[in-house]
């Protein structure tokens, strides 16, 4: 998938079809966070995105405490948001939908 920045309508376009989260203050990066039952919970889901995230060859910023898993994605290669950051927003949003 292709690492090259995405300009402010294709931002836009990919954020409104995606549930959940949001451009942050910056611009250049999304945001979201997922709570779960407990900590096994979301341990899980961070381990299902590691693998997931090592395939695609990009990597999640991210800080969990107990139940909870703050994200931030962006591509630093490119200096902001591209496709990469969305593919992996969407499987993340699938790992806690089902």
């Amino acid at each position: 998938m292709a690492r090259e920045k995405l300009g402010k309508g294709a931002i836009a376009e990919a954020l409104a079809g995606l549930e959940g989260w949001t451009l942050a203050t910056d611009g250049g990066s999304i945001k979201r966070t997922f709570t779960f039952k407990n900590f096994s919970e979301a341990f899980a889901f961070m381990t299902r995105v590691a693998l997931a995230a090592e395939k695609m060859d990009h990597h999640p910023e991210w800080f969990n405490v107990y139940k909870t898993v703050d994200v931030t994605l962006n591509t630093h290669d490119a200096g902001g948001l591209t496709a990469l950051d969305f593919e992996l927003a969407r499987k993340m949003n699938r790992f806690v939908d089902g």
